[in-house]
């Protein structure tokens, strides 16, 4: 009896051991149009049995390296796809990078900074105005998502103005969003919701047992 241990590695599990075993044989083809044909045969097995590789764009391509990968880089068949390399397996992916965008409130975010960047721009009058209050507003809402306390007014147009390089002032008794109301919005929301479904369903039950009628009332006779 031969155990797994003792066999070959399998170089992609995902094919299985059939497959490697197959992938093998085809270099000892001698034939290279049959040899090309049992490997695009192989390479449509390779996509049954691994369907989800069907989810990317290029799964073909992504098969064919497979089939190479597996054969050792050794398979000489003419393929639709260039033959990859060894080299070009190892090669480490280039670094995605991070964002270099400098924001020192980063509860925030950059979304804020861009709005009052573009605010700074207009004229002011009552429009700029209000959506200098809305900005703020949105500004202690996002501060009360980063941390739940409670957070004083005077703080979030003292950010404000810092954000904004020193030049958006709003008065010291701007009235902002009261904070348990921002806290508490979520929660009634969701009791809310709780409580449509609740009714929602009596009167499904209220309608059901209509229909099937009292089981302790006789029956009428025609």
């Amino acid at each position: 009896m031969e155990y797994n241990t003792e066999r070959e590695k399998i170089v992609i599990s995902e094919y299985g051991r059939n497959i490697q075993v197959m992938i093998r044989h085809l270099m000892d083809i001698e034939d290279r149009k049959q040899r090309t044909e049992a490997a695009y045969f192989i390479v449509s097995v390779m996509a049954q049995m691994n369907p989800q590789v069907k989810e990317s764009n290029d799964y073909q391509h992504k098969l064919w390296d497979h089939l190479h990968i597996i054969a050792d880089y050794k398979l000489d068949v003419d393929g639709p796809y260039p033959v990859p390399t060894p080299e070009m397996q190892k090669k480490k992916p280039e670094h995605v990078g991070y964002q270099k965008n400098n924001i020192r409130y980063g509860h925030y975010g950059q979304y804020i900074y861009e709005v009052v960047k573009k605010v700074k721009e207009m004229e002011d009058g009552p429009k700029k105005q209000a959506i200098l209050i809305n900005i703020a507003n949105q500004m202690k809402r996002d501060y009360l998502n980063w941390n739940r306390e409670t957070v004083n007014d005077l703080l979030i147009l003292d950010d404000l103005y810092k954000i904004s390089g020193e030049e958006i002032v709003l008065p010291m008794d701007t009235k902002l969003i009261p904070t348990n109301e921002i806290l508490n919005k979520q929660p009634q929301q969701q009791n809310q919701k709780k409580k449509q479904a609740s009714k929602k369903s009596n009167n499904n039950n209220k309608n059901q047992q209509a229909k099937q009628g009292n089981p302790n009332r006789p029956n009428k006779k025609n």
